[in-house]
């Protein structure tokens, strides 16, 4: 897939406390059999028990077992180590960088964005809030408000700590600062369902002597003996499939997702519209309000036809079904090329040239 596909690069991002790190190991602790490249500041922070077991795969980076590699950077290397994490052989599915306490997360997505290499993708922000000190740290870094406004998805973290008030007046408050509909996830000890930024793959790999899998399980199986960490993570959420052999108006589905509910978190799969001159698989990609089309050619003998997962909390599942049926195209042969710009906006790359006109 990583051949073909370029890696999404996935931002964690928050000041010092505010659970980043409680989130990245909980994401690796539940990743089935994704490979996960993870780029951190500082080596320390990374509380996993596997690290004791981790043997050194180049500068800097660290084999965390069970197909997930870890190098900590600044921000000068980080170009070179994504493509140390993108090389075919770690063949990895999808890279976290936890950012500084202190990072600029504006500065971090520029940086992704001007990245040259084919090979990776930026694939959205996320913004962690720490509940508990979310006054406290507005105070002491007002800068919190300017990275809330450029995030994809925020995770109110340590939920458990406040009480239903107080965590109410908090959305709230976040509501207003970030950007319109940027969808707000509540989290305690870090715990939100990997499926919201990445796909899991499933665990195939054999279990063996102290892989990381089984250091896990054994960890597991003797801290929270009363709670389940995670393994429910994504019982609050709703996921919405739909399947179509019928193209899509590219107008009538941008219309549908710019229009999408602030608790739809996730959306992915592909799309077939057919417009003359767009014949092309699109693979889509939302996390939060970010929105990523990929270009790609069918698989021989795969049938045309649009297949998407939308995963939301409280969202009405048979409206976001019925706005999707409405996209539905019964002859695309005769849309106008033009009716594809609101998607092309979205396609990474230099910009391809706009539709001409007929004639």
């Amino acid at each position: 897939m990583n051949s073909v596909q370029p890696i999404p690069v996935v931002v964690l991002s928050g000041f010092l406390g505010s659970g980043k790190t409680t989130v990245l190991n909980h994401l690796l602790a539940h990743r089935g059999g994704t490979r996960i490249g993870v780029v951190v500041n500082d080596f320390g922070s990374i509380e996993i028990d596997a690290m004791s077991v981790a043997g050194q795969v180049g500068d800097s980076m660290v084999s965390l077992g069970g197909g997930c590699l870890c190098c900590a950077v600044d921000g000068s290397e980080l170009d070179a180590y994504l493509e140390k994490l993108a090389a075919p052989v770690h063949r990895i599915d999808v890279i976290v960088i936890e950012a500084s306490g202190l990072a600029e997360p504006q500065e971090m997505v520029r940086m992704l964005m001007a990245n040259e290499n084919p090979a990776v993708r930026y694939g959205g922000l996320v913004q962690v809030v720490d509940a508990a000190e979310f006054d406290a740290t507005r105070a002491a870094h007002p800068e919190t408000d300017r990275h809330l406004a450029v995030a994809d998805l925020v995770v109110l973290n340590k939920t458990d700590r406040v009480d239903a008030a107080e965590r109410a007046r908090i959305e709230a408050e976040l509501a207003a600062l970030a950007a319109p509909g940027t969808p707000l996830v509540g989290a305690d000890h870090g715990r939100i369902d990997p499926e919201l930024l990445f796909d899991r793959r499933p665990w195939t790999e054999t279990r063996g002597q102290l892989s990381f899998e089984d250091l896990l399980a054994e960890a597991g199986e003797h801290a929270h003996g009363d709670e389940d960490h995670g393994a429910h993570a994504h019982a609050a959420y709703e996921s919405v499939s739909f399947t179509t052999d019928q193209a899509l108006s590219p107008r009538r589905f941008i219309d549908f997702l710019d229009r999408r509910p602030a608790g739809l978190y996730r959306i992915k799969g592909f799309v077939w519209f057919g417009v003359p001159g767009h014949q092309e698989r699109y693979e889509v990609h939302a996390v939060g309000r970010f929105l990523r089309f990929e270009p790609g050619p069918w698989g021989r003998g795969e049938p045309r036809g649009t297949r998407l997962v939308l995963i939301g909390k409280d969202v009405d599942g048979p409206a976001l079904r019925n706005g999707l049926e409405a996209c539905r195209e019964a002859d695309p042969g005769r849309a106008l090329p033009d009716s594809m710009w609101g998607v092309l906006r979205y396609v990474p790359g230099p910009p391809r040239d706009a539709p001409a006109e007929d004639g």
